[in-house]
């Protein structure tokens, strides 16, 4: 059974919109999030002017489903962000911020360089957020107690970044044993859909509010729709080689995580289509949506 964190959350302003802090117990890393237009109160804090790690977030218009990140670290927090807010020298894309520094004071310019190479290297991985870092610095060396620190540092920040609206360092969704069946508590039947105009099927389930498509599952073999999102969408997996073509068919190399069954079906039948009907058990031919609302059975009617 998991065990529950709590999560510590300061309004700075009294606003669920403006500047947040955000810690765990015992951990001595603290979180600062704050749009671009409140970058002045945000640098005259005391943790700006820390070793710190920072995560520039924007808008993508190129694929509305992936924001833009960039990751970064320095010496003092606030200079670095004011260069990136520079008109002649800064970047464009970003609109908030969040910079994660200690609050014991003990990150030295070596752990955040460490942590700032493992965060890029994490966001890759999962390939959540489109990344605006043109480098991929080399992890640092560290001494073997430092780096073991560092690494439960990182794992309590992947923690509370979702929390903020940051999701983009979030593992993958929990592997399969040797017999097939996901680890993990939140987890659906396997669903299947025919790939619409073409032999085969494709197969995935929910697992921690994700649709998983399997490694081996059919997609069609090219993008027949008029939406552009999934289309767009469609094309990356082309191109990064998960819609891989085997045997003069398109299949998942790897297991994807979607962010819902609809993107899932929409990829696979090259069109758009509501996942939520198409996905089906194959067994007892209940759709996703009947296996959900059997999640959660409405209240008897009264009589």
């Amino acid at each position: 059974m998991a065990t529950g964190k709590q999560v510590r959350l300061f309004l700075v302003d009294g606003s669920p919109t403006g500047i947040l802090t955000a810690e765990i117990m015992n951990w001595t890393g603290r979180l600062v999030s704050g749009s671009r237009s409140e970058l002045n109160d945000l640098l005259a804090r005391g943790e700006a002017n820390s070793p710190g790690v920072y995560f520039l977030l924007g808008e993508n218009p190129e694929d509305p489903d992936r924001r833009l990140l960039y990751v970064g670290e320095a010496d003092d927090v606030a200079i670095r962000l004011r260069q990136h807010n520079s008109a002649s020298t800064g970047k464009e894309f970003w609109t908030r911020v969040i910079f994660l520094t200690s609050k014991d004071a003990n990150l030295t310019k070596a752990h955040v360089r460490y942590l700032e190479s493992r965060f890029i290297a994490l966001a890759a991985e999962t390939d959540r957020c489109a990344l605006e870092n043109g480098n991929r610095p080399p992890t640092v060396n560290l001494p073997e107690a430092d780096v073991s620190d560092m690494e439960y540092f990182i794992s309590q920040a992947q923690i509370v970044l979702p929390v903020l609206g940051l999701d983009a360092f979030r593992g993958r969704p929990l592997p399969t044993t040797s017999e097939g069946t996901p680890l993990g508590e939140h987890v659906s039947p396997l669903f299947e859909m025919k790939v619409p105009a073409e032999e085969g099927v494709a197969r995935g389930r929910d697992i921690n509010g994700e649709f998983v498509v399997t490694a081996g599952s059919r997609a069609r073999s090219a993008w027949t729709g008029s939406g552009q999102n999934y289309g767009r969408l469609y094309d990356r997996l082309r191109k990064s080689g998960t819609l891989d073509v085997v045997e003069g068919v398109i299949v998942f190399a790897d297991d994807h995580a979607f962010a819902s069954p609809s993107a899932a079906a929409a990829v696979v039948s090259g069109r758009n289509a509501n996942g939520r009907t198409t996905w089906r058990d194959p067994i007892t031919g209940q759709s996703f949506a009947q296996w959900q609302e059997k999640l959660a059975p409405p209240l008897p009617e009264e009589s």
